[in-house]
């Protein structure tokens, strides 16, 4: 498969690149673009600040250019919690999408999106801050209406980034399930 994965709110650090390596040892091509433009953090709010002062359409323009060299392949978008969000926005408006990975994080939903059975994964942190019962129940029954094949992966006790070694939320054990899960989702997609 064909993936684009974007990176969270710390930056393109060493957790994306070590999982794109994951991916293509598992024969995936992989893209990891660098919406921030070099710079990482080393706190949540210190990306956020960072990400903000860039502003949402900026983010999404700086991602739009970057998948659309490939978009043609039929890419599957993928991303940890921020580029979880950027991930989503791109997949639902681009009809050639082949699939959705979202580690972490969620976004919005255009009243008017809408895709042909595009399969969904979403791995999130039970209970996690950012995305709270209550907004993913409503963001699964958007997703649904919009036309989604929609699975969703709960980690009870796991922090926000648990996939990320280098953070304190990070959590092994449910790290290793996502990655055994997401990877059986692609090999899928593959033979689709």
């Amino acid at each position: 498969m064909n993936i684009m994965l974007f990176h969270s709110t710390y930056g393109l650090g060493p957790a994306v690149r070590d999982a794109a390596d994951r991916l293509r040892a598992a024969g995936h091509e992989v893209w990891t673009p660098d919406l921030f433009e070099g710079r990482t953090f080393g706190t949540v709010e210190e990306g956020m600040e960072f990400g903000d002062g860039i502003g949402k359409e900026e983010l999404l323009k700086r991602a739009v250019l970057a998948a659309a060299p490939y978009s043609e392949r039929g890419l599957v978008y993928a991303g940890f919690s921020l580029g979880a969000s950027v991930a989503q926005t791109l997949a639902l408006s681009d009809d050639k999408a082949r699939g959705l990975l979202l580690l972490h994080g969620t976004s919005d939903i255009a009243p008017n999106a809408s895709v042909d059975e595009l399969p969904v994964q979403l791995h999130v942190a039970e209970p996690d801050p950012f995305e709270t019962d209550d907004w993913l129940s409503a963001w699964y029954l958007q997703m649904g209406r919009a036309g989604a094949d929609v699975e969703v992966y709960r980690y009870a006790g796991a922090g926000h980034l648990y996939t990320d070694p280098d953070l304190p939320d990070y959590d092994a054990q449910a790290a290793e399930a996502t990655w055994r899960v997401a990877l059986g989702f692609l090999d899928g997609l593959r033979t689709a």
